[in-house]
C-alpha cells in the first residue's frame, strides 16, 4: 500500500467548480498529475521521514512504482523492512537516509524466512536479501541482516547480490547471513557478484558482464564468504570486473566445520585494496581459509590490506597456464597465520613487494606450482617477523627473494615440504606445504 503524496500543487489555480465538466476536468487533471509524478519521478520515499516525495510503506512497493525508463533514487527511512528486494532491469539508487538522530534502515527476512528469488550461474538456488539483475543499481547506507532467514543445508542465502548488473555497493552493514544450524554447508555469502545466463525460475537471467565497485561495507558473520566475485576467464579478460576497497570483512575466527574465505575473486578481475579483514580461521589441515582468495583472475591488484587470523593471508591460485598472472601483492600487512603460510603464490610472474608478516605458522611467502608447470616470481623488500620460513620456494616454482627478516627459522628455503618448526609455534611438519583452497561457488579446483 502506498502513501500518495500528490496534492493540488501540481495543478494550476483553478476556480471553484461551477458545473460536473469543470469538476471531471478537475479531477482528471488531478489524476494525471499524480500519474505523471511517479512516471517521471526522479527520487521515491519509503517510510515517512521525507514528506515532499512520494511515500511507500516497503522498498519493494517503491521499486515496483520506479519507472522502467530512466534513473530513480528511493530514500529509505530509518526502520525495520521485513522483505526481500528485487531490483530487476530498473536504474534505481537504494539509499538509507538519517531522521529523527537514526539512519539505521534495516532490511531484514520476512516472516517464514527468505525464500528462493534466483539461481546461481554455477548451481543452486539462491536466497538473496537484495537482489539486482541486469541494471545499473546503487545499493548504500542501509544494513541487510539475514538473522532469522531459516535457510537450511542445501540453500545458499545472500545479503546482498548482484547477477549480470553493474553498479555501487557502499557503506553497508551485512550481518548474519547463515545457513540455520549448519555453519559447514557452504552457502551463506554477505555481497556476491556474478555473471552469465540463468534460465530456471524464479527470476531467469540474460547474461550480461557485471562492473561493480564495491567499498566501505561492513560484512560479518557470514558463514562462507564476506565479498566474493565470480566470472568466467576468456583469455586476460573476464565478464566480471570488480573493485573492492575499504571494506572491513570480520570472519567467524577458529571454527572446525567450514574454510572461510574473507574476499575471494573466482574467475573475476579487478582489484582488492585498503581492506580490513579478520578471522577467517580453519582448525583442520585439509583445507584452507584465506583472508583473500584470488584465482583464475588476470593482473589483480591486491594492496595495502591488514589482514589477521587466518589460514592464509592471501592466497594465489592458478587453474590453467596463465589464468593468474601478473598479480601485484605490494605493502599488505598481515599478522597471524594459523597452520599455513602468509602469502601463497601458486601463480606466475607474480610480483610480492614490500609486504609485512608477523608471525606465520609456516612462511612468510610460499611459491609454489598450481596451473603453471615452472612459474616465476618476483619476492622483494618484505618484512618477516616470525616464521618457519621467510620464503619458501617449492620446485619447480622458482624465485630469488630479497627481504628483511626476524626470528625466522630459515630465511630462504627450497623444499617441496614444509618440516621445519615454526619460531612462535607448535610444530606443523610433515604435510605438503601448499594448502587446498576452498572457494565458494560450484566450480571446485
Amino acid at each position: 500500500m502506498s502513501l500518495l503524496v500528490c496534492s493540488l500543487r501540481h495543478l494550476s489555480p483553478t476556480p471553484k467548480a461551477k458545473s460536473s465538466r469543470t469538476g471531471r476536468w478537475l479531477l482528471m487533471a488531478f489524476a494525471f498529475a499524480c500519474l505523471s509524478q511517479l512516471a517521471f519521478a526522479g527520487t521515491l520515499a519509503v517510510g515517512t521521514c521525507e514528506p515532499s516525495y512520494t511515500s511507500f510503506l516497503t522498498i519493494s512497493t517503491a521499486v515496483a512504482a520506479a519507472p522502467s525508463v530512466g534513473s530513480t533514487t528511493i530514500l529509505v527511512c530509518p526502520g525495520i523492512y521485513p522483505e526481500q528486494v528485487q531490483i530487476i532491469g530498473k536504474k534505481i539508487t537504494l539509499k538509507g537516509v538519517a531522521s529523527a538522530g537514526s539512519n539505521a534502515a534495516i532490511i531484514e527476512p520476512p516472516n517464514g524466512g527468505l525464500v528462493t528469488n534466483a539461481t546461481s550461474t554455477f548451481g543452486g538456488n539462491i536466497q538473496a536479501s537484495v537482489l539486482v539483475q541486469n541494471t545499473t543499481a546503487t545499493i548504500e547506507d542501509l544494513t541487510v541482516d539475514a538473522t532469522g532467514n531459516g535457510t537450511v543445508c542445501g540453500g545458499d542465502p545472500i545479503g546482498i547480490f548482484y547477477q549480470n548488473a553493474d553498479g555501487t555497493i557502499t557503506r553497508n552493514n551485512v550481518i548474519h547471513v547463515q545457513v540455520i544450524g549448519a555453519f559447514g554447508c557452504q552457502g551463506g555469502l554477505g555481497i556476491y557478484v556474478e555473471s552469465g545466463a540463468t534460465t530456471i525460475q524464479p527470476n531467469p537471467s540474460p547474461a550480461a558482464d557485471a562492473t561493480v565497485t564495491i567499498t566501505y561495507n561492513n560484512v560479518q558473520d557470514y558463514d562462507k564468504n564476506g565479498i566474493t566475485a565470480n566470472g568466467t576467464p576468456t583469455g586476460n579478460t573476464s565478464n566480471v570486473n570488480v573493485t573492492i576497497s575499504r571494506n572491513t570483512v570480520m570472519g567467524a575466527g577458529q571454527v572446525n566445520d567450514n574454510a572461510q574465505n574473507g574476499i575471494q575473486l573466482y574467475g573475476a578481475n579487478g582489484s582488492v585494496t585498503y581492506n580490513i579483514v579478520d578471522g577467517d580461521w580453519y582448525t583442520q589441515a585439509t583445507y584452507a581459509a584465506a583472508g583473500i582468495l584470488i584465482i583464475q583472475s588476470y593482473s589483480p591488484v591486491i594492496t595495502y590490506n591488514t589482514i589477521s587470523n587466518t589460514n592464509v593471508g592471501i592466497y594465489l591460485d592458478s587453474v590453467n597456464p596463465g589464468d593468474t598472472d601478473n598479480a601485484t601483492v605490494k605493502n599488505n600487512s598481515i599478522t597471524a597465520t594459523h597452520i599455513f603460510d602468509a602469502i601463497v603464490a601458486c601463480a606466475n610472474l607474480s610480483t610480492i613487494t614490500s609486504n609485512t608478516v608477523n608471525f606465520a605458522d609456516e612462511s612468510g611467502v610460499n611459491v609454489a606450482a598450481c596451473g603453471d608447470a615452472t612459474p616465476t616470481d618476483t619476492v622483494t623488500s618484505n618484512t618477516i617477523n616470525g616464521a618457519c620460513a621467510g620464503v619458501l620456494i617449492a620446485p619447480p616454482a622458482s624465485a630469488t627473494p630479497t627481504g628483511t627478516y626476524y626470528n625466522v627459522a630459515t630465511q630462504v628455503a627450497s623444499s617441496n615440504t614444509d618440516s621445519c618448526t615454526p619460531a612462535l609455534v607448535k610444530k606443523q611438519g610433515g604435510k605438503k606445504s601448499i594448502p587446498a583452497a576452498s572457494p565458494a561457488g560450484a566450480k571446485k579446483l
